[in-house]
């Protein structure tokens, strides 16, 4: 009975004193109230000054709103709404706590001042390493003195910063002046970095992001590197988080040996279907001397090129939308001698191009303009490309009520294709091409294991220049007319089902064995030798029969879910005319015009397996019928689980002496590469290792090391590449290119690769 008199006096005593509940309490401290313990006291010192005293065990708790306090001893001001605290002092907002020897706080305004004290934020719910390191959960800082100036906005004076929050951090960051805006960033002024408590860098300016989404404005971790052909380098950015739909990024790279070189990229969402990306970059090479490995010099000339690279998908009104890519670069020296990316660097080719296209109903428009150059050199080159091309087309639709469909297509280009030899065009071949295709198709569905598809289709094609008889091409115009028929027959499809004692593999298999025949027949084209070849449309062989036939074997398995585990596919075509074999796009080695004339296509091999989720492989070969010989093989294989990702990959046009087109050694090939990424659950650690081989040379093209490791708030990534120059219009004076990279992480701010490919991929 004493136990609840007292709990009720002190309740009403809390409640005039003004920390009741805010549904009660009208006063200068509403929205604030007291939760009484056992052994607290309540004293009242003067008209609103009061004293609240607890002990260690059971502290005084104040809650205001969304914020706890707690104090061995607090005085309150009731007019002035302030409130002195001292002895064990906890501020806990949200996932933020402050732990300090005394304070001041001022109810009104939520603001106040914590003296020396250190306290936690919680950044995010847990880490996420990865290869450039990854925002921690949880920032550590403390000061003589923190103060709390807004909601969420802390000022610090002589303390500091880290998100190692362990007993003794890995590195902090230490300042007369840090301002702290929680979910936000971290400011400090004349800071210094120190590791281990050992001071290694003076900042005059340390802006350190402590976002949950990992996407802060401000400098990212810098990377180390040193080539062969560049020198010792330094690469830093800048990213700036625009809004959450778009962000740019700023570039900036210095090489001992070779100059500097300065870029941007700017990235955007902005809505479903709309989005793009644009990178760009100038470098400035001075004069410098490359030394090959046996000691020889050879000087290389000061260069300035650009390089341009972007996608760009954007919807518009009336169901229309526009495409624009590029990969543009002004020097392909300087891209194959930069470029750690293998692909980047053995590409002979650059170009750009935009595409407008919509669609209503059974109509669809599209426009098109690009450039395409293939190097042949450093200052010659192969334009091929369209300004413009623009078809519309016309969907197939029921004719009435009928089952026949009809569709139409028409297109009008203006190909662009030149030659330049040393920077001076020295050939055009150019012209303006107008095409017409209606067609008309009758379907056959009425079984299930049988299916014919019939299609007669009238081409007309005009071209502004033409070919004379001395194979010259001039402007004059030519013509051609012709009827396609085809028919497409697919079946009988045999399957068989077998089940099995569903301990095993799969409860079910299923056996598929699917035929197929197609007869394509074309109306006689007589001007086919004056017409000018410039791509597959204009190769069409006239007065021909063509007939090509497959076998697909499909194998199908089903546990939980049905899925292909194996396919086996065999396909050839037979022509009546020999010159057809020569223009048959279906077949990747039969497209050239060096090939001897034949009836018969190579017969086409093609497996693809997958066993299981995890492991797949696919190979395609073609196999010469006249030769007896096999002109291409090409493998690819891949396997993924939790820690490892591996690819490989296998191609070879073979040397075969006598089949014209194959019969020039130096146009053989033969290459292996290959790629495997680990990475230890959980992120901390791993690596990755890729190599491209040319078996032929029995050289390695390129060789990749990369690896990381990141501790509980910072890592460090490495990589070494080899790369070879042999063959490169890149390499005079320098046959081999050896490269380090080196980047150290903080949680919260990521590296990046730079505009050459470092680390292989970007991240801030």
């Amino acid at each position: 009975m004493l136990r609840f008199n007292v709990l009720l006096i002190l309740t009403v005593a809390l409640d005039w004193f003004g920390l009741a509940a805010a549904a009660r309490a009208q006063n200068n401290m509403a929205g604030c109230r007291a939760y009484q313990q056992q052994t607290m006291t309540l004293d009242k010192v003067a008209e609103d000054h009061y004293v609240l005293k607890g002990t260690p065990d059971a502290p005084v708790q104040i809650d205001c709103d969304d914020m706890q306090l707690f104090a061995d001893h607090l005085e309150s001001f009731r007019a002035e709404g302030r409130i002195v605290g001292r002895g064990n002092i906890v501020y806990v907002s949200g996932g933020n706590r402050i732990s300090a020897e005394r304070m001041e706080f001022n109810t009104k305004t939520r603001t106040g001042t914590f003296y020396v004290a250190f306290g936690t934020a919680t950044l995010r719910d847990k880490p996420n390493p990865g290869p450039f390191g990854g925002q921690e959960p949880d920032a550590y800082f403390w000061g003589d003195e923190l103060r709390k100036v807004g909601p969420k906005k802390f000022t610090i004076v002589r303390g500091g910063f880290t998100t190692c929050v362990q007993p003794t951090p890995r590195w902090d960051v230490q300042s007369g002046s840090i301002t702290i805006n929680l979910d936000d960033y971290a400011l400090l002024r004349n800071a210094i970095f120190r590791v281990k408590d050992v001071p290694v860098m003076y900042l005059p300016v340390f802006y350190y992001p402590i976002q949950e989404d990992d996407r802060a404005t401000g400098f990212l971790m810098p990377v180390y590197g040193s080539t062969t052909a560049r020198g010792q380098s330094i690469s830093n950015s800048f990213f700036w988080a625009v809004s959450r739909s778009q962000d740019v990024t700023l570039y900036h790279d210095w090489f001992s040996k070779t100059g500097q070189q300065v870029g941007g990229e700017y990235r955007y969402v902005a809505g479903p279907g709309s989005q793009g990306n644009g990178q760009g970059s100038f470098l400035n090479e001075r004069a410098a001397t490359a030394t090959s490995a046996s000691g020889a010099a050879t000087p290389t000339n000061a260069r300035r090129s650009y390089n341009v690279r972007g996608d760009l998908t954007q919807r518009l009104p009336l169901g229309m939308t526009v495409r624009g890519n590029a990969d543009y670069f002004s020097s392909i020296v300087t891209q194959q001698r930069y470029q750690q990316d293998i692909y980047r660097a053995t590409n002979r080719s650059r170009r750009f191009g935009a595409n407008l296209n919509g669609s209503w109903k059974e109509y669809s428009l599209s426009a098109t303009a690009d450039r395409n150059d293939y190097f042949d050199g450093d200052t010659s080159f192969t334009t091929t490309g369209s300004l413009p091309r623009i078809s519309f087309s016309r969907g197939e639709r029921p004719i009435g009520g009928s089952s026949v469909y009809f569709g139409a297509n028409t297109e009008v280009v203006s190909i662009q294709r030149s030659t330049t030899r040393n920077d001076v065009k020295s050939e055009d071949k150019g012209l303006t091409r107008v095409d017409v295709n209606p067609s008309v198709r009758f379907p056959f569905t009425r079984w299930p294991f049988l299916t014919v598809n019939s299609s007669v289709s009238w081409r007309g094609t005009y071209w502004t220049e033409s070919l004379d008889e001395a194979k010259v091409q001039v402007p004059e115009s030519i013509g051609r007319r012709f009827f396609d028929v085809q028919a497409r027959i697919t079946g009988p499809v045999f399957n068989r089902i077998w089940n099995t004692d569903g301990n095993g593999y799969a409860n079910k298999f299923k056996h598929v064995v699917e035929p197929s025949l197609t007869i394509v027949r074309r109306t006689a084209i007589d001007n086919f030798d004056r017409v000018v070849q410039l791509d597959g449309n204009d190769s069409i062989v006239g007065n021909v029969t063509q007939y090509s036939y497959a076998l697909a074997n499909r194998l199908y398995a089903k546990k939980d879910v049905s899925r292909e585990i194996l396919t086996a596919t065999v396909s050839q075509s037979y022509y009546t005319d020999e010159r057809a074999a020569q223009f048959d796009r279906d077949f990747q080695s039969s497209f050239n015009i060096a090939t001897r004339p034949t009836h018969f296509s190579p017969v086409a091999v093609q497996l693809r397996g997958a066993p299981t989720d995890r492991l797949q492989a696919e190979l395609r070969t073609e196999w010469d019928p006249t030769a007896h010989a096999l002109r291409t093989l090409a493998a690819s294989g891949g396997y993924n689980n939790d820690w490892i990702q591996a690819t490989a990959g296998w191609s070879q046009r073979r040397y075969i002496p006598t089949l014209r087109g194959f019969d020039v050694e130096a146009n053989a090939t033969n290459y292996l590469n290959a790629t495997t990424n680990i990475r230890r659950a959980g992120g901390r650690v791993g690596g990755s290792y890729s190599f491209n081989y040319d078996l032929r040379g029995d050289a390695f093209l390129q060789q990749r090391y990369t690896a990381y490791y990141n501790a509980q708030c910072c890592g460090v990534g490495i990589e070494y590449q080899t790369f070879n120059f042999r063959g490169s219009v890149a390499g005079r004076g320098l046959a081999q290119d050896r490269r380090f990279n080196l980047s150290f992480t903080l949680a919260g701010i990521g590296t990046f690769s730079n505009l050459f490919g470092a680390f292989g991929q970007q991240n801030r």
